[in-house]
């Protein structure tokens, strides 16, 4: 057993609290014979896990199921257990915390001469100075839990679901396939089981937590691991899925190029990391996270659940403790350098990612999508069209764990491409492909629409060979090709006569594809 437990040589009564309840402390103390005698579960103790229940906390149901447990060992002879003491009025559970409860406990025992069993340090401290008989049950490691058997280092995540056979994810982002992890199906018994474990497990280690415990679902921070449980009737059966990082990246690994590092540390401060779901987007984010950190500056993240690997010298804010109201004053009032937003959902986190990119504040955002340009289109319809740059001027595009685009934006005023009116030029947000200068879209409004327009890349379409094979015909011997949105078109010297009597044929199929005719002559 745990250092410091003391156990009565005789049979006497017991009255254990919350924690031991709710940790499945008492039947394997009851299992191992230091506990024998009269187990008495304080009216209390069933109301607050009904409570935690009704309300889907999988505290509530493994303090349910614990009691079950010393039931069935009460059957077999091996206690007396009773329920007793004065249930709480609802009014009362409704305010009370654990520690509320836990007193109400200790009193009890105390009034009635029972030996209390806590796991809380501060109630046997408390208790001990009242004088009441205690054993005390320090946390202990549970060793490697079952699930963490389910992993191997190639294991990026594993599926357990009752009524159907163990099922990991094996690879890195982009490259992976499924596999199955065992031989037969899982009962619900063992699914609750292995979650029972791992929010004990939460509850006792440093290092972990559990970010959301609510009808339905809980969602666990373990160690590496980032675990969610769902259950009826959320789900229709018990199911638990579980995502550990690889590997650890620094933004070195990546090989970038020293013109993107540059941008990142001199420019870029409206940066989105979009892309689909396992594809590498937070593993990035955490890396550029750690190069701010490293050149000096004040990095913060706000996260659902807060699962980044970083040092301590990054805060990590959860969005489910906090409102995000209360978030945007935090984070002004501290004035991080950089925020990094993990991730990106509804209306509310654009609108907070805006109003902190709007105050000064750099901000990294993580985002869902399947294209680089569907990230800046989540922002068209939430804020003005002009602003747009103001807030996202770098767009990070990941693909199978690799940076695969970079678009850069910035807002001009020009005749949209395609468009030949002087009196349409307009306001016009360019995105460019950073790495080539290559003008990939165009957003701008028409009428009382705001459009995203792709600008045709001839390579990419078949249009530019197209184009040199009607120039050709025009003109033997000249050659074309479009750069941007212009067709430039290189003539032989010896074909100038022609030229001057196509020159009218050579605009007009520059028109027909929105093109800019650009002609020179070449030497022999």
């Amino acid at each position: 057993m745990g250092e410091g437990l003391v156990f009565p040589e005789v049979e006497q009564t017991y009255v254990p609290d919350t924690s031991v309840i709710i940790e499945g402390v008492m039947s394997r103390l009851v299992k191992q014979g230091e506990i024998r005698g009269r187990v008495i579960i304080h009216r209390a103790v069933l109301a607050e896990l009904e409570h935690q229940a009704n309300q889907g906390k999988a505290v509530g149901f493994a303090g349910l199921d614990e009691v079950e447990r010393l039931r069935r060992l009460a059957e077999e002879g091996l206690i007396e257990i009773s329920i007793e003491g004065e249930r709480p009025r609802a009014s009362e559970m409704r305010s009370a915390s654990l520690g509320a409860v836990d007193a109400i406990i200790r009193d009890y025992a105390w009034e009635i001469g029972a030996t209390l069993v806590t796991g809380d340090k501060v109630q046997a401290a408390v208790a001990r100075a009242m004088g009441v008989k205690t054993i005390y049950v320090p946390p202990r490691s549970a060793g490697k839990l079952r699930l963490e058997k389910y992993f191997d280092e190639n294991t990026m995540s594993v599926h357990l679901k009752e009524g159907t056979r163990p099922i990991g994810k094996r690879g890195r982002p982009g490259h992976w396939e499924f596999a199955y992890l065992g031989r037969r199906p899982l009962k619900r018994e063992e699914i609750e089981e292995i979650a029972r474990e791992i929010v004990e497990e939460a509850r006792r280690r440093p290092d972990s937590f559990i970010e959301i415990d609510r009808a339905g679902s809980t969602i666990v921070q373990l160690g590496r691991y980032r675990i969610v449980i769902t259950r009826p009737p959320l789900s229709e059966g018990w199911e638990i899925t579980a995502v550990k990082p690889l590997v650890k990246l620094s933004l070195e690994d990546y090989k970038l190029p020293s013109k993107l590092l540059k941008r990142f540390e001199e420019r870029a401060e409206g940066i989105l990391i979009a892309g689909a779901p396992g594809m590498g987007k937070t593993t990035f984010a955490q890396a550029l996270a750690e190069f701010y950190a490293r050149k000096g500056k004040v990095v913060k993240t706000i996260e659902s659940p807060r699962d980044m690997q970083l040092p301590p010298e990054i805060t990590q804010y959860s969005k489910h403790y906090a409102s995000l109201g209360e978030l945007h004053d935090i984070l002004l009032l501290s004035r991080p350098d950089y925020t990094v937003f993990d991730e990106l959902r509804n209306d509310e986190d654009f609108k907070l990612y805006v109003d902190l990119r709007l105050a000064g504040i750099g901000m990294i955002g993580v985002i869902h999508a399947t294209t680089p340009i569907d990230a800046v289109q989540r922002f068209i319809g939430r804020v003005e069209l002009g602003v747009i740059p103001s807030i996202v001027d770098t767009v990070v595009f990941i693909r199978n764990g690799q940076v695969d685009t970079v678009y850069e934006l910035a807002m001009t005023v020009k005749l949209p491409t395609g468009l030949r009116e002087a009196d349409l030029a307009r306001p016009v947000v360019e995105v460019r492909d950073f790495l080539t200068g290559e003008l990939a879209y165009e957003i701008y409004t028409f009428g009382e629409q705001t459009v995203v327009v792709p600008i045709r890349r001839a390579k990419a379409s078949g249009l530019e060979a197209r184009l040199r094979r009607q120039v050709e015909r025009l003109i033997p011997g000249a050659t074309a090709e479009i750069q941007g949105d212009t067709l430039v078109v290189r003539v032989p010297r010896e074909a100038a006569r022609v030229l001057s009597r196509k020159m009218k044929r050579l605009r007009k199929l520059g028109d027909r594809w929105g093109l800019e005719v650009k002609v020179s002559l070449e030497n022999p």
